[in-house]
């Protein structure tokens, strides 16, 4: 085989290859599995700084990727700005509901969640997310998240660098806790099932 039928015959397979790959990237991904890689395909993420979406509200989940869409919300890095801006919006609701129709994560036993139950009541955020932390139709499940998510994100509400609609609320019954009553109360919620 000459040098001139080898490099012809490497440019075919090339050209074959990103034919290929053009045509899967053409075909129809469910919008769901672009949310996989941070939040699993099921929505049990496997790595604490993202989110379990699994058995989440459907509505709550919605109004997130919104807030993310208009700039109402943020995140460190901007990555969810990003992604969500690959959402069509007939999209928004399919995602939504695949989340949300997943089985629950389990709880995730955690040293200090005694300390976090007295916390958590004592703060009074059992008024709007009651005792075992599912709350009403508004209000997201706080139960079996990962606990150094829940910390993180009470943090950036209590210290002003998450806003919404609900912060000013929450930042209220959270300023007067350190960082060490924001982890028991993390390790709380974690501890508790996620069910209606």
């Amino acid at each position: 085989m000459r040098w001139h039928d080898v490099s012809t015959a490497v440019a075919l397979a090339v050209a074959m290859t990103s034919t290929a790959a053009a045509d899967y990237m053409a075909e129809e991904v469910p919008a769901h599995e672009r949310c996989a890689l941070c939040h699993g395909l099921f929505g049990d993420s496997a790595r604490d700084r993202f989110p379990k979406l699994a058995g989440q509200r459907q509505a709550y989940i919605e109004a997130q990727i919104r807030a993310f869409l208009s700039g109402a919300r943020s995140n460190d890095g901007g990555q969810m700005a990003a992604v969500v801006t690959e959402l069509a919006p007939g999209e928004i609701a399919e995602v939504a509901a695949w989340f949300a129709s997943q089985p629950a994560p389990g709880a995730i036993p955690a040293p200090g969640s005694q300390a976090g139950a007295r916390a958590y009541l004592s703060a009074g955020c059992d008024a709007c997310h009651d005792e075992a932390a599912a709350g009403s139709r508004n209000t997201p499940f706080l139960s079996s998240q990962h606990p150094a998510y829940l910390a993180k994100q009470m943090r950036d509400i209590r210290d002003g660098r998450r806003a919404g609609a609900a912060s000013d609320v929450m930042r209220s019954r959270l300023e007067s806790l350190d960082d060490a009553d924001l982890d028991a109360i993390a390790a709380y919620l974690a501890a508790q099932d996620r069910t209606e």
